[in-house]
This record gives C-alpha cells, structure tokens and sequence, in this order.
C-alpha cells in the first residue's frame, strides 16, 4: 500500500487498526456516542482509542464539535481507513466471502452538468460483473476535489490537474458552455452593446457557490453579473429557466443544442464561449471495481466531451 496516502505498510502497522476504524466511524456517525453504538462499545472505550491514536500520532485528529470533523491530520487518518476497508471489501469478494453476492459500492463526486449530460451514460457501459452499487454526491466541479480530500469518495470529476494527495488523474475532456438567453429576453435587455447591457440584465444563477456567470461579466470588464438574480439549484432547471426568458445564462452546450435549434435559446455572444476542462481523479488503489468505472468513465468522455 505504499503511496497510498504517503504512509507505508509499515507505518500503518504502528497504527493499530481498531483505533483508525474508531476513528472513522465518529467522524461518520457525528458523535462518540453514536459511534459507539455503531460499534457496540460504550462511548468511554470510543474515546479511549481516539486519544490513543492522538498520543501516537502526536496530532490533534478529532475537533470536538457537533457533528465531531476531522482536522487535516484526522481527514488523512480518516481517507486511510475507507482507503484499508476498501481494500478489505475487495480482497473478500476475490475469495468469494463477501457474503450473499453483496455488491460492491463505489462512491463517486460529480458535478451536476456532467450528471445531467454524460456521466449518467458512462455508468452504463459499465460491465455487469462485478456487481457495483454507485453512490453519486453531487458537487460543483472545482470543491468535488474536496471530498475525496476528506475520504468521503473514492473518485470525483474534477475541474483540476493537480492531484489529491493519495490519488491519480487522467484528463477527460472539456465541457463547453455558451452565453444564451430566450429570443425575446435577448432583444429586450441585450439588443446593443454588451459590456454596457449585461451587467443590468437579469442573470440565471446556480447556486451561491456558482462564479460562472459572475467569471463571464468580468470577462467583459465588470465586476460581476447584475444583482437581479434567479437562483436555480439544479442543471435542467437552469437550462429550461433561461430558455423561459427569467434571465441569461452559461449552458452547457449539449443542453444548449436541441434548444438552439428549436428556436428557445439563441446565443447572444457566439465568440465568448467558454471551456471548462475535466478531470477524472481518483485513489491510488488496486482495486477492480475503480479501474472498471474508471476506463468506462474515461471512454464515455471521450465520445461525449471535446477534445
């Protein structure tokens, strides 16, 4: 396992195993006492081994509040555990003692144009043996890196090329978004120059989080978009929202396409689109049920995404 997470097999072995589980299960559960019931313990033992592992790790892992989160020292602790079960997990199914065909899980952070889009796709051309169960969290492309920061996902696609620590990346391709509006919205609040019109037009915004049409008026030199802000949380819904005239908007251009053609979008800056690459990123581990989402992913965004 080494380069896992920059520990070796022999420093792991230093860190004895039911201390890291414990570890993992109050950061997955929120509380000592709800990890001790996980566990079938009682919450002292829980809090014994935590400290355990905090003198020998010589490092705060756990701050104490409520739900318990991992300091950065803890989140490595805490990656290193899913990382060990997951490597459990597989080494059992291989010997056949997985118990009642259970499927294996595999957890994946994705953003939500991509879901909308293409990832869906590419899970299906994942094959039907090993049985795999996918447990999709939806986040925007440039904080999915974050999660699998924290251990919470063994895979992401991501918006950068700088490896997590623990974890690989391979290019996917890039996804391209165009300024568009409704016809009638376009005439009525961006018929004439730009850079002066757009800052006072309604805007379709994701969520609070999302900078993408904030990135695109500063493009053409203001601070950000106008204030006059619909927020729309989910990628169909923004799509249609700037198709029914509420504002305008990036959309992802396979969205963009049977719109445009349909005469419900028109895009109002052709020369101004913008492309956003991909990453797919995830654990440096020898395990087949990754590699097989993996080159099913890489395939899929091969075909779907440009190049």
């Amino acid at each position: 396992m080494t380069g896992t997470t920059g520990m070796t097999t022999a420093a792991f072995a230093d860190l004895p195993l039911d201390q890291v589980r414990t570890l993992l299960a109050v950061v997955d559960e929120g509380t000592f006492d709800a990890a001790a019931a996980a566990l079938h313990v009682t919450p002292s033992a829980v809090s014994q081994r935590v400290k355990a592992l905090e003198q020998r790790t010589g490092r705060v892992l756990l701050l104490r509040t409520k739900p318990v989160r991992p300091t950065d020292s803890g989140a490595v602790l805490v990656r290193l555990a899913r990382q060990v079960a997951r490597l459990e997990r597989d080494a059992y199914a291989e010997l056949g003692l997985s118990g009642a065909g259970e499927p294996t899980r595999v957890s994946v952070a994705v953003n939500a144009d991509s879901l909308a889009t293409w990832f869906l796709g590419a899970l299906t051309r994942v094959p039907r043996e090993p049985r795999l169960c996918f447990e999709l969290r939806r986040e925007d492309e440039d904080h999915t890196a974050t999660l699998l920061r924290e251990g919470v996902v063994m895979a992401a696609v991501t918006s950068s090329p700088d490896p997590v620590p623990g974890c690989t990346v391979r290019y996917l391709g890039r996804m391209r978004y165009l300024p568009c509006a409704n016809p009638g919205f376009a005439e009525r609040h961006l018929d004439g120059p730009l850079r002066e019109l757009l800052v006072e037009a309604p805007v379709v915004i994701f969520d609070r989080r999302d900078d993408f049409q904030d990135g695109f008026a500063r493009r053409l030199g203001h601070d950000g978009a106008g204030s006059a802000r619909h927020y729309v949380p989910t990628s169909e819904g923004f799509a249609e929202s700037v198709a029914a005239g509420l504002g305008w908007g990036m959309v992802p251009e396979p969205q963009a396409e049977p719109l445009l053609r349909g005469g419900r979008l028109v895009e109002f800056a052709p020369d101004l689109a913008v492309d956003v690459p991909l990453y797919w990123q995830q654990w440096k581990l020898d395990s087949p049920a990754l590699a097989t989402v993996a080159e099913a992913v890489v395939a899929a965004a091969r075909e779907e995404l440009r190049r």
